[in-house]
């Protein structure tokens, strides 16, 4: 959101109920931006740190040791967005690959839960999750989640989290609404995603953090 709408947007949200938003850093240039505006917003912000696969094939895989470092600082409270997207393919498949694979070995060396974005990659994720958990347990959450059964289990079975957006809401999403009424209550999660993705009956708009409360109600449903 742009900086003179963001404390508006927070206090909608607080007053809508949401007692946590999470800005999610997508560009490794841009984690000093992102843990500022987190810092001023406290307690309702937090922050994410990672590289997403859009921008791994201009800014390069990134080095190990960066991403151990990120998930150690006391400011970062997951790592991502990283995975991949095969739908709109912006950077080589085996950059994306080795990001995400390095995004979770960063996650399991320090604690912060890695965050998932994946688009029409779904055997690939499976694949590099089941390798990595070959190496420990995993924590993560697929944000956003528009994939199928098959992912979806397996990700349950390595203690994932779900989270849920306003595609939820949407028309055409009689799959993930089937999915999502089998997933455990203790591994569900709502999110916007902002400013994309607006539920119903706000779609269309910009989203915003206090549209999280009709994810949750059609979730409840």
């Amino acid at each position: 959101l742009p900086p003179e709408e963001r404390a508006e947007a927070i206090a909608r949200a607080v007053r809508a109920g949401v007692r946590g938003m999470l800005t999610i850093c997508t560009s490794l240039a841009a984690v000093d931006e992102v843990a500022a505006i987190a810092a001023a917003n406290q307690p309702h912000v937090a922050m994410a740190a990672g590289l997403h696969p859009h921008r791994v094939g201009d800014e390069g895989v990134p080095e190990q040791a960066t991403l151990d470092a990120l998930g150690a600082r006391a400011d970062v409270a997951g790592l991502g967005e990283t995975g991949l997207d095969y739908f709109y393919d912006k950077s080589p498949r085996d950059q994306q690959q080795e990001s995400f694979r390095r995004h979770i070995r960063a996650s399991q060396a320090t604690g912060a839960p890695f965050i998932v974005h994946t688009r029409n990659a779904d055997a690939d994720t499976i694949r590099i999750l089941d390798d990595a958990a070959a190496d420990g347990p995993l924590a993560g959450v697929l944000h956003c989640f528009s994939s199928g059964r098959a992912l979806a289990e397996r990700a349950l079975e390595h203690g994932l989290y779900i989270s849920l957006s306003g595609i939820l809401t949407f028309n055409n999403a009689e799959e993930i609404r089937a999915i999502a009424a089998d997933v455990p209550l203790d591994r569900l999660l709502v999110e916007t995603d902002t400013p994309f993705l607006a539920p119903v009956p706000k779609r269309g708009k910009r989203n915003e953090p206090a549209y999280t409360v009709h994810t949750a109600r059609k979730l409840a449903e």
